[in-house]
C-alpha cells in the first residue's frame, strides 16, 4: 500500500463521514467519477479522453495559477511537460510529487516533494492544464517554439468588454493550471510542487484561491451560492448532458487545430463584487436585478429554481416579471442563439483593499467549445446592459486551450501539439 494512502486512511474516512447521506456514482466519458463527495478523499481517474477537472463533479477548493514561459528553448519546455504530467499523475492518485518523496531522500538534496500533504487523501484532486495565446506568438510577436502557426483559430484574445477595469498584472499567461479538490491543502501542494519543478523554465505570473463552488457541473450536486447569496448556475451545463456536451463543450474533428479535437477552451475571469454596496440594496431590488427569488432561485413569475423563465410573462402593472436588464434574461441562451457553457467558479475573499471593503467576489470558470461563437457574444450582451454590472467590476481575464486528456504513462500534456 502507497505510504500516503496508509497514513491518511483515518483522515479519509472521517471525510467521508462527513459526507454521508450523498452515494452513487456517475459514469462520465468512460470514467467513474463521484456523483457529489460520497468520499470527498477519494481519487480521480487521471488518464482519459479528457483532461479531469472540467466535466468532473466541481470540488469545494480551487488553485488557479498561470505561468509565464521564461525560457526560449522549445526542447526544455517540453521537458517541463513531461515531468509535470507525471507529477501530476502521482499527486492526483495521493502519491508524492516525484519517486523519493519528501523524507526519503539523501539529507544534503533538497526532497523532490515538498511534504505538506504527507498523510492526505488525494481529495478528488484534479489537474487541469490550458495553453494561452502568448505561448504561440508573444506580445510582440515572436514565435519563441515554432508553433505559431498551430495556434487555434479559437484562441483568438479576447475583445475589451465595456466597463472592463482589468489588471494586466494578473490577467493573461502562457500556461495555466486549475487545480480542484475537498481540500485546500492538497490544491495548494499540488500547485506549489508544479512551480518548484518549473523553476528556471516558467515563473507565476498570478494566482487566484476559491472556496465554495458556485456551480453544479453533475445533477448529483445542489446549485450553490455566490457572495450576493444568490444560486448560481441553475442552468449550468451538466457532465450528464452528453449530446450538449459534444456540441458546446468540447473541440470536435474539423474545428481547426486537429491537436485540440477531445479539449476544450477556458475562460477565467476575476469579478470583484461591492459586497457592502449590495448588502444596502432591498431584497426586492436585488431579485429584480438577478431575475430570480433569493430563497428558492425560481425566476420570478415561476415556484421551482428549474423552471424555465417565462420572459413573455407580465405583472399587474403590465411590465416583465423578469426586467429588459435582468441577469438571468441576458444570460440565458435564446438571447444568445443558444450559446451555453460549462461553468466552475468558485467564491474568493482576499482580505480587504485598504478601506475597510472586502475584496471579494467570484472567480468565474468557463469551458467551452469556442470562446469566440459563446463567451464572447454572451458577455458582450451582458457588459453592455446587465443591471448586475452597477455591482461589480471584472479585473482580471484569461484565455487558454486546455488539450485532450492524457491515454497513457508515455504520453504527456501538450504532446500533439510540439510533436
Amino acid at each position: 500500500m502507497d505510504r500516503r494512502k496508509m497514513l491518511g486512511l483515518a483522515g479519509a474516512g472521517a471525510i467521508g463521514a462527513a459526507a454521508a447521506g450523498v452515494a452513487g456514482a456517475t459514469l462520465i466519458d468512460g470514467a467513474t467519477h463521484p456523483a457529489q463527495a460520497a468520499d470527498a478523499g477519494a481519487a480521480i481517474p487521471f488518464y482519459g479522453e479528457h483532461q479531469a477537472g472540467i466535466v468532473t463533479p466541481a470540488q469545494d477548493r480551487l488553485h488557479f495559477v498561470a505561468f509565464d514561459v521564461i525560457t526560449d528553448k522549445k526542447a526544455e519546455l517540453v521537458e517541463l511537460l513531461e515531468k509535470w504530467t507525471h507529477a501530476a499523475a502521482r499527486m492526483t492518485q495521493g502519491r508524492d510529487a516525484g519517486s523519493i518523496g519528501a523524507v526519503n531522500g539523501a539529507p544534503e538534496a533538497a526532497p523532490d516533494d515538498t511534504g505538506e500533504a504527507l498523510g492526505l487523501p488525494p481529495s478528488g484532486l484534479t489537474l487541469t492544464i490550458g495553453f494561452g495565446p502568448t505561448l504561440f506568438r508573444t506580445a510582440d510577436g515572436k514565435d519563441r517554439f515554432g508553433i505559431a502557426d498551430r495556434r487555434p483559430a479559437a484562441l483568438a484574445d479576447l475583445p475589451r468588454f465595456a466597463k472592463d477595469a482589468l489588471k494586466p498584472e494578473i490577467s493573461g499567461g502562457d500556461i495555466c493550471i486549475q487545480a480542484c479538490a475537498h481540500d485546500p491543502q492538497v490544491a495548494v501542494h499540488a500547485v506549489r510542487n508544479l512551480a518548484r519543478i518549473g523553476f528556471g523554465v516558467v515563473s507565476v505570473r498570478w494566482t487566484q484561491l476559491g472556496f465554495g463552488r458556485t456551480s453544479s457541473t453533475s445533477r448529483g450536486q445542489v446549485t450553490a451560492r455566490n457572495l450576493f447569496g444568490f444560486k448560481d448556475g441553475t442552468a449550468n451545463l451538466k457532465a450528464e448532458d452528453t449530446q450538449l456536451l459534444k456540441d458546446q463543450l468540447w473541440v470536435q474533428p474539423g474545428d481547426g487545430a486537429e491537436w485540440m479535437t477531445g479539449g476544450s477552451y477556458v475562460v477565467t475571469r476575476k469579478i470583484r463584487m461591492l459586497i457592502e454596496t449590495w448588502d444596502r440594496t432591498s431584497l426586492g431590488e436585488q431579485e429584480a436585478i438577478i431575475g430570480r427569488n433569493k430563497g428558492e432561485g425560481a425566476p420570478l413569475g415561476g415556484k421551482g429554481e428549474f423552471d424555465e423563465p417565462q420572459f413573455a410573462a407580465k405583472g399587474a402593472d403590465g411590465q416583465p416579471l423578469i426586467a429588459a436588464d435582468a441577469h438571468v434574461r441576458l444570460a440565458h441562451p435564446d438571447a444568445n442563439e443558444g450559446a451555453r457553457l460549462l461553468r466552475r467558479g468558485y467564491n474568493f475573499v482576499d482580505g480587504s483593499d485598504g478601506l475597510g471593503r472586502l475584496d471579494a467576489g467570484l472567480f468565474f470558470i468557463a469551458y467551452q467549445r469556442d470562446p469566440r461563437r459563446q463567451f464572447v457574444p454572451v458577455q458582450t450582451r451582458l457588459a453592455r446592459q446587465d443591471s448586475l454590472n452597477e455591482y461589480i467590476r471584472h479585473v482580471s481575464s484569461g484565455l487558454f486551450a486546455c488539450p485532450p486528456g492524457i491515454r497513457a504513462a508515455d504520453d504527456y500534456w501538450g504532446r500533439a501539439l510540439f510533436a
